[in-house]
């Protein structure tokens, strides 16, 4: 089963006629976007390397963030302009498999770089003088390695059990292979069906719990104490809670409805497919961009020298 080829039908709301017939407006548009994406991604990522003020454990795994969202673009956006302008739009499995696995790894990094932040905004608002020692280099360093190793072992295994699966459909509908893959089975794996519940619930739902636990915390913390504390912590605390909010909603999309195989109309998933490649990536460095002030100084300074 790893030699097929699978057809792969892009969810456009005329189809593929419609699809054909503006494919060069398609791809311009597209194209257009994921420049965008990378250039607002790493402009701020940049930023925070090139000034030493930014040098801080809060802004490094902000960085991380936005690479990862650098990462995650790359995967979906290159196979779809090549789709957009082909005359079929066809996949390998194992190309299939590496790029739904690769997706889910940026995913779950996600999830788990958003834990590190929350960790990190704890420590600094509810142990300000235990910071230094407890957010030191190595704490740094182990949080970031193990925000991508973590979910890329998991997504390892996941692919070696996907690949001894028998398929009997060769069609996907959707934009990019992603959750849909399992519907390809000839008989659902209970192996594969119980290690993505694992998976899901390691790298999405226990880090998704630690951060609201630890955001509950602050809140509850900073209640009790003066006003300026409050207002750091609702300053620096808002940003991750937006992004947090805005990933949590279409990951549920990606992996729940999907997964329950829920009746949607091709216009309600179109929008959320489209939602789920573009808003993200972009949305992270337009909030952390005019959300936080440091970065944000930066960025103004960057523009008017640009003019």
């Amino acid at each position: 089963s790893m030699d097929v080829k699978l057809n792969v039908t892009l969810l456009t709301l005329g189809g593929f006629a419609e699809l054909h017939k503006y494919r060069y407006l398609y791809f311009v548009v597209i194209f257009t976007l994921y420049i965008l994406i990378l250039c607002c991604n790493s402009t701020i990522v940049c930023l925070i390397c090139s000034h030493k003020n930014l040098h801080e454990p809060m802004y490094i795994f902000i960085a991380a963030l936005l690479i990862n969202s650098v990462l995650y673009s790359m995967i979906i956006y290159p196979k779809l302009l090549s789709d957009v302008l082909s005359q079929k739009q066809m996949i390998s499995y194992p190309l299939c498999l590496f790029q739904g696995l690769s997706y889910y790894t940026s995913v779950g990094s996600e999830f788990l770089l958003l834990a590190a932040m929350a960790y990190d905004r704890y420590v600094s608002i509810c142990k300000p003088l235990q910071y230094p020692v407890i957010m030191n280099r190595i704490t740094i360093y182990v949080c970031l390695i193990l925000a991508w190793l973590i979910p890329a072992f998991e997504a390892l295994m996941l692919g070696v059990l996907y690949s001894n699966v028998k398929l009997c459909s060769f069609t996907l509908t959707g934009i990019f292979c992603n959750n849909s893959v399992h519907k390809l089975q000839c008989v659902p794996s209970v192996a594969i069906s119980i290690y993505g519940v694992v998976m899901f619930i390691n790298i999405a739902l226990l880090p998704m719990l630690f951060i609201l636990f630890t955001y509950i915390k602050i809140l509850k913390l900073s209640y009790q104490r003066c006003r300026d504390v409050r207002k750091k912590a609702l300053k620096t605390c808002l940003p991750h809670l937006l992004v947090l909010i805005n990933f949590s909603c279409f990951i549920f999309f990606d992996i729940i409805i999907v997964r329950l195989e829920t009746d949607l109309s091709k216009t309600l998933r179109l929008i959320l497919t489209f939602e789920l490649i573009l808003f993200h990536p972009l949305l992270n460095p337009i909030i952390y961009g005019l959300k936080m002030n440091e970065i944000s100084k930066h960025l103004k300074i960057l523009l008017c020298l640009v003019k």
